[in-house]
């Protein structure tokens, strides 16, 4: 039996994050996953994915969101793939909307943040947006947010780059291998999969909404997956609007209890229409479980409800659907600790909905604790405990 340094059981945002990080610094480290990433079957897939610098969910994210942009500008580098576009980001409130994304104020926390970390950013007033932005049918009594350094990654190609580089550096990657168990043994951990058992002396367990089923009651009830849908619809008729130098990734806390959503330009050309989603907390779900197709119900109440009135260049086609999993905490915080009753395991839920923006600088904290090396990121915020209070 081949025993590792490290083993990183999930290979999607943030196991090939650290894999790849723990893999160029010369660490023996296997990657276990029971697909084959990057998949549609988890998290990370749809083609993009929001990063602002900004982050609306707390200030202290910030740190992490800037050294992920400067991690995949190094693997562009290395790998000649366009990963990271940075054309703006518009985001939109009002005092009068009744809802907040992921359970907090999160148009005053992204305002503060840009002012704490000095990010360049423009507020607007309703005219304002509708004058630079006309695509958007914002109402006089809306603000904006605008961040020039805002923009979208491409999951898949992330996933894949840092899965190649990691391979490229000596890791071991294992895919279509289903992790059954692990447990401590004299000097390290063994994770028991489908098809054989391996040594190490760390495990990091970055496995998505799968992650649940890893850990014991106690450990699990604080994570909660859910299905999302993601929707393209038709903008051929006015594609030069929705072009990514025109139209920028945006979310949207939209008022009278609507809800929220956000998007994206059409990055696939005319025919490929613009990305739109809402976020729904209503029914958890497994991987197993989960309705993977999208009804015609769904797709009809999604434009009346969220395109047609606030888009009025987007067509009523829906020119295609998918589904994905948040993995959430009850404050939509991370989880990224070390496991409270096996202490040479480590847990990484970087989830919540937000994310894939952070991932990239993640897998460098994960693997610097893996390893007890200092790291210039704090964990604090994302240990157990305070899911506890």
């Amino acid at each position: 039996m081949a025993r590792y340094d490290v083993i990183v059981l999930g290979l999607g945002a943030a196991g090939s994050a650290t894999l790849y990080q723990l893999a160029r610094r010369g660490v023996r480290v296997l990657g276990l996953d029971r697909h084959a990433p990057p998949h549609t079957l988890g998290s990370t897939h749809g083609d993009t994915r929001i990063t602002r610098l900004a982050i609306g969910e707390g200030a202290h994210y910030t740190p992490l969101a800037v050294r992920s942009h400067e991690i995949w500008r190094e693997l562009e580098e290395a790998t000649g793939t366009t990963l990271l576009t940075t054309r703006g980001g518009l985001f939109i409130s009002t005092t009068a909307s009744r809802y907040s994304f992921h359970g907090g104020s999160f148009f005053p926390t992204t305002v503060a943040a840009a002012r704490a970390h000095n990010i360049e950013h423009e507020l607007l007033d309703g005219q304002e947006i509708r004058r630079r932005f006309p695509q958007f049918q914002a109402d006089d009594h809306e603000i904006g947010y605008f961040e020039k350094s805002a923009g979208f990654v491409r999951p898949e190609a992330c996933i894949k780059a840092q899965l190649g580089l990691a391979e490229f550096a000596g890791a071991d990657i294992r895919c279509n291998e289903t992790a059954l168990r692990f447990e401590e043994i004299d000097g390290g951990v063994r994770v028991t999969t489908a098809v054989a058992s391996y040594d190490a002396g760390q495990l990091v367990i970055a496995a998505g909404p799968w992650l649940p089923q890893l850990l014991a009651p106690g450990l699990a009830r604080h994570f909660r997956v859910y299905r999302q849908v993601l929707y393209w619809f038709d903008v051929e008729a006015q594609y030069d609007s929705f072009r990514p130098e025109r139209f920028p990734i945006f979310i949207w806390e939209l008022p009278d209890g609507h809800g929220g959503i956000y998007g994206f330009p059409a990055v696939d050309g005319p025919k490929g229409g613009f990305k739109i989603a809402t976020e729904h907390y209503e029914a958890t779900t497994t991987p197993e479980d989960v309705e993977r197709g999208v009804s015609r119900d769904e797709i009809s109440h999604m434009y009346r409800e969220n395109v047609g009135p606030f888009f009025p260049g987007a067509g009523s086609r829906c020119i295609r659907t998918a589904v994905c999993l948040y993995t959430t905490t009850r404050d939509f915080g991370f989880v990224v600790d070390r496991h409270p009753d096996f202490r040479r395991v480590i847990v990484a839920s970087p989830c919540s909905g937000h994310g894939f923006k952070h991932s990239a600088a993640l897998g460098e904290a994960i693997a610097d604790l893996a390893l007890g090396a200092s790291s210039p990121f704090d964990l604090g915020a994302f240990g157990f405990a305070r899911l506890d209070r």
